[in-house]
């Protein structure tokens, strides 16, 4: 079952602060009248009967002690920066199983929580941008690759190289890979380092099991080529396609933590490193 936290948000902002205006603009109003009419009675008939005080209704108390809570949760996630785990090794090496990654939500434009409706346009993925993006085949599914071919692009990669507009980007080996945790079935795999454009990362190539057959594509307008890091264990738009500019969700840049419990390793080292 999918869990929708953005939606969970929304509906408690929306709940809360509901409760919260109806009790400052009705129920609120109408305790206080009550409240000073007892008060006026108590005093013209000088009784001895306790004064009655009108509280709040524990829904009240509630709304208002968790809509500001949520409120800055939904403003934090859905216009700011947004936490991702990474559960699988296709981005090694730049991503490991286990990262904790921190997503910049206004990047590519901001988008109204649920509805994903652009509101301000005020950027486009780079070539060589870490993107989270909605499977375009499962939306509920947020994939992560790098960005690899832009709107207009023809993209051709074969014998583990990439060319971009019939021009090869530059490869360079630079060490055999030794995995930890879950990633030690990479050990062995050959580390290049590929220049895309203004940026340098590292790949992951296997010697055991290469792409070999030849793909080219031309990238259509409003869509994006994606490819993961480690070229020959990675689902991405060799498979499936592209993905359309709506599908975006925001560009990775900051590890704040690693830890993998089912390889058992917490990495310290990994902490604050930049995505690039």
């Amino acid at each position: 079952m999918h869990f929708d936290l953005e939606l969970i948000l929304v509906v408690g902002v929306l709940l809360t602060g509901g409760i919260w205006l109806l009790d400052k603009l009705w129920l609120g109003v109408a305790r206080g009248r009550a409240g000073a009419v007892g008060a006026a009675f108590n005093k013209t008939a000088e009784s001895d009967v306790p004064e009655v005080v009108y509280e709040e209704p524990w829904y009240v108390e509630y709304a208002k002690s968790f809509f500001p809570v949520l409120l800055i949760v939904l403003v934090l996630r859905s216009f700011i920066a947004e936490p991702f785990r990474i559960p699988s090794g296709s981005m090694m090496p730049t991503l490991l199983v286990g990262d904790f990654i921190l997503v910049n939500k206004f990047a590519y434009g901001v988008r109204l929580p649920v509805l994903n409706t652009k509101v301000i346009d005020n950027g486009e993925p780079k070539r060589g941008d870490v993107v989270v993006f909605r499977y375009p085949l499962r939306p509920s599914d947020d994939y992560i690759k790098r960005v690899i071919g832009l709107p207009g692009d023809k993209i051709s990669y074969y014998n583990n190289m990439l060319y971009i507009n019939g021009e090869p980007m530059p490869q360079q080996p630079v060490a055999i890979y030794q995995g930890v945790g879950r990633g030690q079935a990479m050990t062995g795999a050959n580390v290049h380092e590929e220049k895309l454009a203004d940026v340098t990362h590292q790949v992951l190539l296997d010697p055991n099991r290469r792409f070999n057959r030849r793909h080219e594509v031309v990238v259509p307008p409003g869509q994006f080529f994606v490819m993961g890091d480690n070229r020959d264990h990675s689902n991405d738009s060799r498979y499936w396609g592209f993905v359309p500019e709506d599908n975006l969700v925001g560009k990775a840049f900051l590890i704040w933590m690693n830890w993998d419990p089912k390889g058992g390793v917490f990495d310290s080292s990994r902490v604050g490193q930049k995505i690039k």
